[in-house]
């Protein structure tokens, strides 16, 4: 198919296509999404031998927005995934203190962005029905690792392998039990923004987490206090504050490392300061314990991520 009229519609300049390290914002990748499945009328992109009809998602999510808790509503969406595609399949595993998602292929080891694509339509659509983040514990994948698998820790979990017996993800199985709180009436906004809103990790704004995050945007990370004297700021004990956190699976050590990671990537990407600088510009008092930080974010050093971006301008 000519693309061309793809990237396009969805404001990509081709060249952005040669380069390795190129990185978008959400929002453009949504059209791009959207105008290829329209193309296609499958929204799974040709990755099974049936393909997702276009408005295959928007039914699933009617379906499960009627489900009494999450555990239901996981169980239909694998149900209409099962009776859809015929390449995948996915199941879900329940134990004494984890629950897992397990993507079954055939035997036929698949195309990574087909596991990837899967799990965000999966796992995006059970985080909005829950109206809360869902943090895994471990994703594993059947097939090699990639070059660059930065973007699945950022979306998923930084607790990544490849070449594992079986395709997966893990997660708490209280979470299962997780009532709906989404309704009907809320599924038409929802659609609007989709998938837009699948590609990025589930952020409640209304969270403490978001206000947490909109409190250490505003400062310097070399600024950022600790967690009693911002509890302080938000009108809550450092116990509460914890508290909150880890219910919507967040910690504030998570939230900083986070931003941390964002600026990286930002000022590695868009100026030319040497590597220390950028280091204590994102509060890192010895470069050594940057340079680790970075590759665990991102898979390679500071160093390596620049050069492969000016290679691929």
């Amino acid at each position: 198919m000519d693309i061309s009229s793809v990237l396009q519609l969805a404001k990509l300049d081709p060249e952005l296509m040669q380069s390795a390290r190129a990185r978008i914002p959400a929002a453009a990748y949504s059209r791009m999404w959207v105008t290829l499945a329209d193309l296609m009328d499958d929204e799974f992109f040709g990755l099974d031998s049936h393909g997702l009809r276009r408005g295959s998602f928007a039914l699933m999510t009617r379906a499960a927005v009627s489900a009494v808790n999450l555990e239901h509503a996981l169980h239909r969406i694998l149900r209409f995934l099962h009776a859809t595609l015929d390449d995948f399949r996915g199941e879900l595993i329940r134990t004494d203190g984890e629950a897992s998602i397990v993507l079954h292929d055939g035997g036929v080891t698949r195309r990574l962005f087909g596991y990837g694509t899967w799990f965000i339509l999966v796992h995006g659509l059970a985080c909005w029905l829950v109206h809360r983040r869902i943090p895994l514990r471990e994703m594993r994948f059947r097939c090699p690792a990639p070059v660059d698998d930065s973007h699945y820790r950022t979306r998923f979990c930084q607790n990544l392998s490849f070449g594992a017996a079986s395709t997966q993800i893990t997660f708490d199985d209280a979470l299962l039990d997780l009532h709906i709180a989404e309704t009907v009436d809320t599924v038409d906004g929802f659609l609007r923004e989709a998938p837009g809103n699948l590609l990025v990790q589930y952020r409640n704004e209304s969270s403490t987490s978001a206000a947490v995050r909109r409190r250490l945007r505003s400062q310097l990370p070399d600024q950022w206090p600790e967690l009693d004297r911002l509890a302080q700021h938000l009108h809550m004990s450092g116990t509460t504050l914890q508290r909150r956190l880890h219910q919507e699976g967040m910690s504030y050590q998570r939230l900083k490392d986070d931003l941390r990671r964002d600026i990286a990537i930002d000022l590695l990407s868009s100026a030319s300061m040497p590597v220390s600088e950028v280091a204590a510009r994102t509060g890192f008092v010895e470069a050594s314990a940057f340079h680790r930080a970075f590759k665990k974010w991102t898979g390679v050093s500071p160093g390596a991520y620049r050069k492969a971006d000016r290679a691929n301008p």
